[in-house]
């Protein structure tokens, strides 16, 4: 049996309630450690939450993956439990769970059951299931007791279009899915097909961004464009903030190879 120390968080609640959150599951689950991703996602940026949840959980290892980011909450969507080797990851099932679902070989789905969950919490609020539903089916989930709060999922996992670029000719669509806190533009756009279409540099609109290794290739304040820390495309300013810069946005994003 996998014994799992770790819970990890990543929500858009900012502060208060995944304070209210780890009160739960710590009420549980005693001993646990929790780790704070972020709380700073976007509100209701499922995307986001799906795109830094795939990059992040493989640095952990054998433990629970909780990520709330619940635009629907209170509807009949269904909160999953899904279990894959050593890991779990709990989530609603809006498509948070994209990549981690599609780069499975193996998996195990469960549905949450709300009613046992709220029976944990005394209450089941329509507006804060992280509390009544994912945190208590974290703490269980850590507890190798997913069997007390689920069942067997027999439905559809919801899938977004990312990691899916669309390239016409010298035109490409993909996604700007994190700005960072740097105003630096996070893309979806994988490292191989950049390799694949070696370009010098891409234009957004009437900006030139040139393709460099790191920062410090071109001067102060210069626009340019390289491969994070992602494997993903991004767009930057050294020493600025791009987003800020050139109002570039979450969302979809067109590109023009040079």
């Amino acid at each position: 049996m996998v014994v799992r120390k770790v819970i990890t968080l990543l929500t858009d609640f900012g502060d208060f309630y995944p304070g209210v959150m780890k009160g739960v599951i710590l009420r549980i689950c005693h001993g646990i450690k929790i780790v704070d991703i972020t709380h700073t996602i976007e509100p209701q940026n499922v995307l986001q939450a799906a795109f830094l949840l795939s990059n992040y959980y493989s640095f952990f290892e054998d433990s629970v993956h909780l990520a709330v980011v619940d635009p629907e909450v209170g509807s009949g969507r269904e909160g999953l439990i899904v279990e894959v080797g050593g890991d779990v990851f709990i989530a609603p099932n809006n498509g948070i769970l994209t990549t981690i679902v599609k780069k499975a070989n193996k998996m195990k789905i469960w549905k949450i059951d709300e009613s046992r969950t709220s029976k944990v919490t005394g209450t089941l609020s329509t507006t804060f299931h992280g509390r009544d539903v994912f945190a208590v089916a974290a703490a269980f989930a850590a507890m190798n007791k997913i069997e007390e709060v689920a069942e067997p999922f027999k439905g559809k996992v919801v899938r977004l279009s990312v990691f899916n670029p669309k390239i016409e000719g010298n035109k490409i669509r993909c996604n700007a899915v994190y700005i960072d806190r740097f105003g630096n533009v996070v893309t979806d756009l994988k490292k191989e097909i950049i390799e694949r279409l070696n370009p010098k540099g891409f234009y957004i609109k009437e900006t030139y961004f040139p393709l460099v290794e790191k920062y410090v290739d071109v001067g102060l304040n210069e626009p340019l464009s390289l491969i994070g820390s992602f494997g993903t495309l991004e767009f930057s300013v050294r020493n600025g903030n791009a987003s800020k810069r050139f109002g570039i946005k979450s969302g979809e994003l067109e590109v023009v190879l040079s």
